[in-house]
């Protein structure tokens, strides 16, 4: 006599399928190759930002918000893509401030103020010497361009390592 094995995967794959097609669906790969739509990562994450304190400081905010999903671009300064102190040089200048251009030259403008203290708009400078800053934008979040193949994005502050310091621009 013959005993035939069948894996508990098997049998949960005959059933799914069973059920599918009960209900009916139909699964060929033509139509699930056809069907599959862009992946949500493009798109830009809605995040309501805790209010900044100044109108300088939310308008920085919503124009570096409103850059999400632009790709990273060393040396950009937008409007097509940015890098990451390229994106809070561009958002500062649309809320009419002056910072200096590269993120270890952002790491002294302005007054630092500690960590806990973090307010929306201010820049969060990582490694030492500095070389990566974000902008940030309530709640543990902020927004930044990392590098190449990531858009602008928001993340939160805690998950880029290396943080240095905080600073308070406007």
């Amino acid at each position: 006599m013959t005993t035939t094995r069948t894996s508990s995967s098997s049998r949960v794959r005959g059933a799914t399928l069973a059920l599918l097609t009960g209900a009916g669906l139909a699964l060929t790969p033509l139509a699930a190759s056809v069907a599959v739509a862009p992946p949500a990562a493009a798109a830009p994450v809605m995040f309501s930002a805790a209010p900044a304190p100044t109108p300088t400081t939310q308008a920085a905010v919503n124009h570096a918000l409103a850059q999400q999903g632009k790709p990273y671009v060393y040396g950009g300064t937008g409007p097509g893509g940015f890098d990451c102190s390229g994106l809070t040089f561009a958002a500062y200048k649309a809320a009419g401030v002056q910072l200096p251009r590269t993120s270890r030259a952002q790491a002294t403008a302005g007054v630092e103020v500690p960590w806990y203290a973090m307010q929306p708009g201010d820049l969060i400078t990582f490694y030492d010497p500095v070389g990566h800053v974000g902008m940030a934008i309530g709640n543990g979040m902020m927004v930044h361009s990392s590098t190449y193949g990531k858009p602008v994005s928001i993340v939160r502050v805690d998950s880029v390592p290396g943080y240095h310091s905080t600073r308070r621009v406007a």
